[in-house]
């Protein structure tokens, strides 16, 4: 049987997607955060919803729970992170998320990384951005920094969060 087109996959895929977007920080403030107000933003401006919005500190189990708790309430499909993915020793995103996740999309932190160094150079190889799926939804892990939200945003999130909830219905 013949692959479907992508674009008809899009066709199918909703249009609109109900997030949850978490800041993991141990410096910053809801009020005054960058990052996770522009995935708001982006979001709302391609018709998605915002659930809720919430920030923790970078420490793993209140990773997991704010993110548990979400996927319990059942509201969103989609699961924004932004901090905690570099290699210092308080970042731990990577690690509380990636023992959550069923499946991974392995390539969404290839491409993150391949996009990232076009812009920024082999630093990019620093980036643990990553993203999977747990309890029928997907879980973006993006780094703290405003530009490389979003850069994920627009190249990647934003063009298959649609495409990614229709493929996990069925």
């Amino acid at each position: 049987m013949p692959s479907t087109p992508v674009s008809e996959h899009h066709a199918l895929a909703p249009h609109r997607v109900a997030c949850f977007v978490l800041v993991v920080s141990d410096s910053r403030k809801l009020e005054t955060e960058t990052s996770g107000r522009a995935i708001v933003e982006l979001l709302e401006g391609a018709g998605h919803s915002v659930v809720a919005r919430a920030l923790v500190r970078d420490e793993p189990a209140e990773v997991v729970a704010a993110i548990q708790r979400e996927l319990t309430a059942g509201r969103a499909r989609a699961v924004i992170t932004t901090g905690g993915t570099g290699l210092s020793r308080r970042d731990s995103t990577f690690e509380a998320v990636t023992t959550m996740l069923e499946k991974t999309i392995t390539g969404f932190g290839e491409l993150f990384r391949m996009l990232s160094f076009q812009e920024i150079g082999a630093a990019a190889m620093m980036s643990r951005a990553t993203a999977g799926i747990a309890d029928r939804s997907v879980i973006f892990v993006l780094p703290g920094s405003e530009h490389a939200v979003r850069l994920a945003m627009s190249k990647l999130i934003l063009p298959e969060l649609g495409h990614i909830v229709q493929q996990l219905d069925k």
